[in-house]
């Protein structure tokens, strides 16, 4: 992590890929440029990232996508965002994912966070006091949907109703947790370098 990163604008690199191409506005059919510019409009921005050029290979999935970004990930639902970023970044590190490690470990301190936190995820340190028991019991749960979704019992989900989520927030926990998995291996296999260089 930076030392110097604070909650300045950081400057943004330009989408690219090292491994399979990104889709370009230029050689992408019209109606991909058409989503994409739904996609400015809908979230207020100039640029695209390279995750959304990834899903341009095929314009029902990335029209899928971006309603799934609309609708539940950059959205307060069951869960906060602030909680869903911290889900995002705690487990694109685990994943190795720099893409998207940096890029939601930015959104996690837009929504709050703070370096020692990044830190904190980072070094795997869930007994930071920066973290509530209820987030411990929800990064460690959303880490076993991640690698051990087989292993998960009603009892898993018994305990995290005794700190206090809700079954219908478990369940949001898990649709996080398992579209990141899918998230990470798709930035990492199309070689997505991070954003923000070096932010997490």
């Amino acid at each position: 992590m930076s030392s110097a990163f604070s909650k300045v604008e950081l400057q943004r690199c330009a989408p690219s890929s090292t491994n399979l191409p990104l889709i370009t506005e230029e050689n992408a059919s019209t109606e991909v440029r058409l989503l994409l510019q739904q996609y400015r409009e809908r979230f207020g921005r100039s640029d695209v990232p390279g995750i959304v050029m990834c899903f341009a290979t095929h314009p029902a999935l990335l029209r899928g996508m971006l309603e799934i970004a609309g609708g539940l990930l950059f959205a307060d639902g069951l869960l906060a965002r602030h909680q869903k970023e911290l889900i995002a970044t705690y487990l694109s590190l685990r994943n190795t994912c720099p893409y998207c490690a940096d890029s939601h470990g930015y959104l996690l301190v837009a929504e709050g966070g703070s370096p020692e936190l990044l830190h904190a995820l980072r070094t795997s340190d869930l007994d930071s006091p920066l973290l509530t028991d209820p987030e411990r019991a929800l990064l460690r749960f959303a880490a076993k949907v991640n690698m051990e979704s087989h292993l998960i019992t009603r009892s898993d989900i018994e305990r995290m109703v005794e700190v206090g989520w809700t079954e219908a927030q478990v369940a949001e926990a898990v649709h996080i947790a398992a579209l990141f998995a899918s998230f990470n291996r798709i930035a990492n296999a199309f070689g997505l370098p991070s954003p923000y260089p070096g932010l997490v």
